[in-house]
């Protein structure tokens, strides 16, 4: 790619300290992280990474946790909106909280979690996770959730095709990506928490991301804010950028990016509603 296309220079502030750039994807609007490592399992090995494990040891694994609980009836009531049926697949299902929730409101759960630790504590919570999409059949599911997952897929084209090939005729894919066009990552820059290079191989945008299903013969039905996320992501990025947890100057980020976004719908992250046409 071309310095047209340079958005930004990043550090992996969790493991490494290396440094990559953030480029635009010439077909849409999307960023991507270059170069993408050969061996990315080693940057998820860290104590820090949370949604491969149950962690409560820090203040800020504790705000982790009790959002997450907050949140996951919330996402169940997004998907039994929508859902003509009750089959459901998580993508990336980390430590299976959320297909735990979902099978006590009688979903039959499926979930796909590559990381070995992340697939021991779900079995302990009663929930069997597989490692690979080929496992499944054709036109298996009425519901495919990925969670904050889609941005650490690295081909997103063979992803979108095999969403496709396993949804039911007019089945649903809800995805949650950051939005990099949002006021909070405008505001902290490449100490932005939400770029987590390398990990976040992907970074999108609003159009990029419809355009993209679109092109993958998916159509759009609607999009939620996940207003929590500005404010967990300021308090990160903070610590990116001065080494400290400032948490006033964190909730106020926060809280200002949400304000913005009530007129311009760019929140910090987005859930997004798609249609397998």
């Amino acid at each position: 790619m071309s310095d047209k296309n340079f958005h930004l220079t990043c550090k992996d502030h969790l493991v490494s300290g290396d440094e990559f750039r953030l480029q635009e994807r010439s077909d849409f609007k999307i960023l991507e992280t270059i170069p993408k490592p050969e061996n990315l399992s080693v940057y998820y090995e860290s104590e820090n990474y949370i949604s491969h494990t149950d962690s409560s040891k820090s203040f800020t694994d504790k705000i982790y946790q009790a959002v997450k609980n907050f949140m996951l009836m919330q996402k169940l009531k997004w998907i039994n909106k929508v859902s003509k049926g009750n089959n459901l697949l998580d993508i990336g299902a980390g430590t299976g909280d959320f297909l735990q929730t979902a099978k006590r409101k009688k979903w039959n759960v499926e979930g796909i979690e590559p990381n070995a630790q992340a697939r021991k504590l779900a079995a302990e919570k009663g929930i069997e996770l597989q490692q690979e999409l080929s496992y499944f059949k054709d036109n298996s599911f009425d519901i495919i959730s990925m969670w904050h997952v889609l941005e650490h897929v690295p081909d997103l084209d063979f992803q979108l095709k095999e969403l496709h090939r396993l949804l039911k005729p007019d089945g649903i894919t809800v995805i949650a990506v950051p939005n990099y066009k949002s006021f909070d990552a405008e505001y902290y820059k490449e100490f932005w928490a939400a770029y987590d290079v390398p990990r976040h191989l992907w970074h999108f945008s609003q159009t990029g991301i419809t355009e993209l299903f679109k092109n993958h013969n998916f159509e759009k039905l609607k999009t939620k804010p996940l207003v929590f996320d500005s404010f967990y992501v300021s308090l990160l990025s903070e610590k990116n950028k001065t080494g400290k947890s400032n948490m006033v100057k964190a909730f106020k980020t926060g809280l200002e990016s949400n304000l913005k976004a009530q007129s311009t719908s760019e929140y910090s992250s987005l859930v997004y509603f798609f249609q397998k046409c």
